[in-house]
C-alpha cells in the first residue's frame, strides 16, 4: 500500500454477535483493494471509535437490538463521533463520506432529529422492494438499479413520521421509501436517507448477498420462524428471488460499489485540486 492509499473505518455495531454481514462488506471493499485499506472498530463491544482525521470513508454497519438504547458510553461517543465528521466537512475541504446500514441509520435519524423511530407490528424480513422517491431518482447511490430494486430488509424497528421542516433546514432528502401495503393503514417506512452530500444511509442491507441470507436459514428455528412469519408461497417465492441475478446480487453489486466510487472520486479530485 502506498501514502496515496484511502482509508476505510468499519464501524462495528453487531455487538459481537456472529454475522454474515460484515464478511459482506469486507469482500465489497476488497474490490476496491488496490486503493484502499480499511480497520474494524467494535463500537458497541468495545466503545472502539476511529480518529476522524486518520481515515476517508467510514462504514456503521447494521446489528441488533433497540436502536433507542445504549449502554450511556458507546452510544454517547458514537453520536459525538458522527457530530464531529459533520464539522469536518463544514470546516475542511477533503471531505469524509460515510454509509449508515440498517441500525445505525436508525441512529443517525434519532440524532438528527429527522423522524421518528419506533418498533414495528412485526419483523420485517426477506427480500423486499424498494422504491426510489423523486430526490433519489438522481441520487448516484442508486445509480444503475431499477425503481424499484430489491434488497434484503431485517428489522424490529422503523423510521417514520419525519419532520420535513428538521429536513429542510438540515438540506437532508428521503429517498427512498417501503413498498406501499395497501391491505393495511400503516405508514410507509423511510428506506434510505441522504443526511449531506457526503453522508447516507439505508434501512435495509445493500451488502447483503444470497449466500449470507442462506446462512440464516441453515438454523433450524429461525428458518421455522421465517416460514410461519410469511406462509409457504411467500417463503418460496423469497428463496427464488435470491437467485434472480437481478434482485440481491444486482443491490450487491451496485450500492455500496457506487457510494465508494463516489467518494473515491471526490477524495482523488480534492486532494489533485489543493496539490496543485
Amino acid at each position: 500500500m502506498t501514502d496515496h492509499t484511502i482509508k476505510i473505518a468499519i464501524l462495528d455495531m453487531y455487538n459481537g454477535e456472529s454475522n454474515q454481514g460484515m464478511r459482506c462488506l469486507i469482500d465489497i471493499i476488497n474490490r476496491f483493494n488496490q486503493i484502499v485499506s480499511f480497520k474494524i472498530f467494535d463500537v458497541r463491544g468495545k466503545s472502539e471509535l476511529p480518529e476522524v482525521k486518520k481515515y476517508d470513508i467510514y462504514i456503521s454497519t447494521g446489528g441488533p437490538g433497540n436502536p433507542l438504547e445504549g449502554n450511556g458510553i458507546w452510544d454517547k461517543k458514537y453520536y459525538a463521533f458522527i457530530d464531529e465528521v459533520s464539522a469536518w466537512n463544514n470546516e475542511n475541504q477533503i471531505k469524509k463520506h460515510m454509509l449508515f446500514i440498517c441500525h445505525s441509520f436508525q441512529m443517525a435519524c434519532k440524532h438528527f432529529g429527522l423522524a421518528e423511530i419506533n418498533k414495528r407490528n412485526d419483523t420485517s424480513f426477506g427480500v423486499m422492494t424498494v422504491h426510489k422517491t423523486k430526490e433519489g431518482l438522481n441520487d448516484g447511490v442508486f445509480e444503475g438499479l431499477a425503481d424499484p430494486f430489491y434488497a434484503v430488509d431485517s428489522r424490529d424497528y422503523q423510521v417514520v413520521q419525519p419532520n420535513l421542516k428538521i429536513f429542510a433546514q438540515k438540506g437532508a432528502k428521503i429517498i427512498s421509501l417501503e413498498k406501499i401495503r395497501d391491505h393495511v393503514q400503516y405508514e410507509r417506512a423511510i428506506m434510505a436517507v441522504r443526511f449531506s452530500d457526503y453522508l447516507v444511509g439505508t434501512q435495509f442491507h445493500p451488502e447483503a448477498d444470497p449466500i449470507s441470507f442462506i446462512a440464516n436459514l441453515r438454523n433450524a428455528e429461525k428458518r421455522e420462524k421465517i416460514r410461519k412469519m410469511k406462509g409457504k408461497r411467500k417463503f418460496r417465492n423469497m428463496l427464488e428471488d435470491l437467485l434472480d441475478s437481478d434482485k440481491i446480487y444486482k443491490t450487491n453489486e451496485t450500492l455500496i460499489p457506487n457510494f465508494l466510487r463516489i467518494a473515491i472520486n471526490d477524495l482523488m479530485k480534492t486532494k489533485k485540486i489543493l496539490s496543485n
